[in-house]
């Protein structure tokens, strides 16, 4: 699948993105990911060319652009717990600074960015993210009601701005959760939450997985999380936005 390395023009300069999109031109839906907190790396650019490879045009940005382009800190090939501590002491003031407000114009410009590429298709988009990502993709579907048709989110904080707010969604829900995240309590609030909002629905415990499941290159990679996830995701897609 293609990679485009990409600017991205919002209200505080611009972001480095990539897109990946699928052999043989065309247009195609539009999927906006947001990264984990560790960003923009390979086991990124391979999720989002594998999505691309089902039909999707997939643009990810660096939501932390404001503190320099990706990579923002140096990774090792693989990060295992040992080596969590030191990098999520160095992110975690740039995760902090990226307040909803910042957070919400971003998604305003990503959004109208993705609309605007000739390889995608009219019509709503889907987002989706990981970990702290998957907040920023929940924040953008219910900020954009009309132009956001699907919400998934994998190993995320969702319901960090309180569980009512997730009754402003609109578009269809899945929400991915470790086992280590979420209490059986909380995930009680967060469906009530998504029942009141009167939206298709699904909102699990991937069984036997830790924060980070999805993400091949750490000690969190689960084989049967991640293949879970694209068993949600594609069937969501192809909901919401037809055959890419």
């Amino acid at each position: 699948m293609p990679i485009k390395t990409l600017r991205i023009p919002t209200a505080d300069g611009r972001a480095d993105a990539f897109a990946a999109l699928p052999d043989g031109g065309g247009r195609h839906p539009g999927v906006l990911m947001y990264a984990d907190g560790f960003g923009i790396r390979p086991v990124l650019r391979r999720m989002a060319r594998e999505l691309a490879g089902h039909g999707y045009y997939v643009l990810v940005p660096n939501p932390f652009y404001r503190h320099g382009t990706a990579p923002l800190i140096d990774l090792p090939e693989h990060v295992g717990e040992e080596d969590r501590p030191a990098l999520l002491a160095r992110l975690m003031p740039m995760i902090e600074a990226h307040t909803a407000e910042r957070a919400l114009s971003d998604a305003d410009a990503y959004l109208t960015f993705l609309t605007a590429q000739p390889e995608v298709g009219p019509g709503p988009v889907a987002v989706t993210g990981y970990c702290i990502g998957g907040l920023l993709a929940t924040r953008t579907a219910m900020a954009h009601p009309g132009r956001v048709a699907a919400l998934a989110a994998f190993h995320a904080p969702v319901g960090a701005d309180g569980p009512d707010s997730l009754s402003a969604l609109t578009a269809e829900v899945h929400f991915g959760h470790a086992e280590s995240d979420v209490t059986p309590e909380a995930l009680g609030e967060i469906d009530r939450a998504l029942d009141a909002a009167g939206v298709g629905h699904t909102s699990e415990i991937y069984p036997g997985t830790a924060h980070g499941f999805t993400m091949s290159d750490t000690d969190a990679f689960s084989a049967s999380g991640l293949k879970r996830h694209w068993d949600r995701l594609l069937p969501l897609l192809h909901r919401t936005l037809g055959d890419g």
